[in-house]
């Protein structure tokens, strides 16, 4: 045989030992759950690092069987009319980010404000819930209750969900940190991405079980990205040194659904492998070692195998 095309062949028949092996994990000591009937799963794909348009973004989000985008809040109105267009076009559902930039928080909180209260007031199409990069980690914590407060507030006048996002440099950046703020204020919900904490702790977060506990049952949105103690995104979570980690997430992941199967409320999540510098790429090309679109989409499928 061709070197070339032993090459091929070797490539062909790992790839499918490796998507023979995601099948049995995605199926494998899968959770059984109290189900109740009203209980729903969405599925939704980030434009992040997506190079096209946004009707070429929804039309791919739509072929590769998503539920919905989860997409920044814009305040131009040329903004909003392409994408609803969109979302109307394809028939998705959508999520929207909100956040406040500036470094001091008087006008951080202003533009925070804004930017949810126009999220949620839109006239075209409600979102399934709004998922806050809020207040900064250096921001005091009466400061910081002020996004809280605020959120609570019009999540109870629209009835919107409305979550705050375990994210660095934000209000929840590090987990005894978000404890003290959960300790305090029962009514705080949460965008669970873990994976910022596992790098934060340089950890998988075992010393820290009793406050992951405290976490999890406050989680209404999930960002289904896979970190590590060094970094908040493994390279490629097909790849099997990462099964450590991976298995971790997921059994944050099971406790989330099990949760909302029980008391049959909706849960949103997002794949959100990132492109780079998130993704690892290649010293002076940047070019990223994997397909991020691709890993994204076999996440969305290894979530529906385990929890549909």
């Amino acid at each position: 045989m061709k070197r070339r095309n032993f090459i091929q062949t070797s490539a062909t028949a790992s790839t499918a030992l490796l998507l023979s092996s995601l099948e049995t994990f995605a199926l494998s000591n899968k959770p059984t759950f109290n189900m109740n009937s009203n209980f729903e799963l969405k599925i939704l794909a980030t434009n992040w690092g997506f190079p096209g348009t946004i009707d070429e973004y929804c039309a791919k989000v739509k072929h590769d069987g998503y539920d919905g985008i989860e997409i920044w809040w814009q305040n131009d109105p040329k903004d909003h009319d392409e994408l609803f267009a969109a979302l109307k076009k394809y028939q998705l559902d959508v999520g929207f980010l909100c956040a406040g930039h500036e470094t001091n928080f008087i006008d951080n909180f202003a533009s925070f404000k804004k930017m949810v209260s126009a999220a949620a007031a839109n006239p075209i199409q409600r979102p399934l819930y709004i998922n806050c990069h809020s207040g900064k980690d250096y921001f005091s914590f009466d400061d910081n209750k002020n996004f809280i407060d605020f959120t609570m507030q019009l999540a109870k006048e629209t009835g919107i969900k409305i979550c705050h996002e375990t994210h660095r440099s934000r209000i929840l950046f590090a987990a005894p940190v978000a404890r003290n703020f959960m300790e305090k204020i029962p009514g705080l919900r949460i965008t669970l991405d873990i994976s910022h904490w596992c790098n934060v702790h340089e950890s998988l977060l075992q010393d820290q079980q009793a406050t992951i506990d405290l976490a999890l049952q406050r989680v209404d949105h999930i960002h289904a990205r896979i970190g590590h103690p060094e970094g908040p995104q493994v390279n490629d979570p097909r790849a099997p040194e990462w099964d450590e980690a991976v298995k971790a997430h997921f059994a944050w992941w099971d406790k989330v659904v099990e949760l909302k199967r029980k008391s049959g409320d909706r849960l949103t999540i997002l794949t959100e492998f990132g492109p780079p510098h998130y993704m690892p790429a290649l010293p002076y090309t940047i070019q990223p070692v994997a397909d991020q679109w691709a890993i994204n989409v076999h996440m969305m499928h290894l979530l529906r195998k385990r929890y549909s």
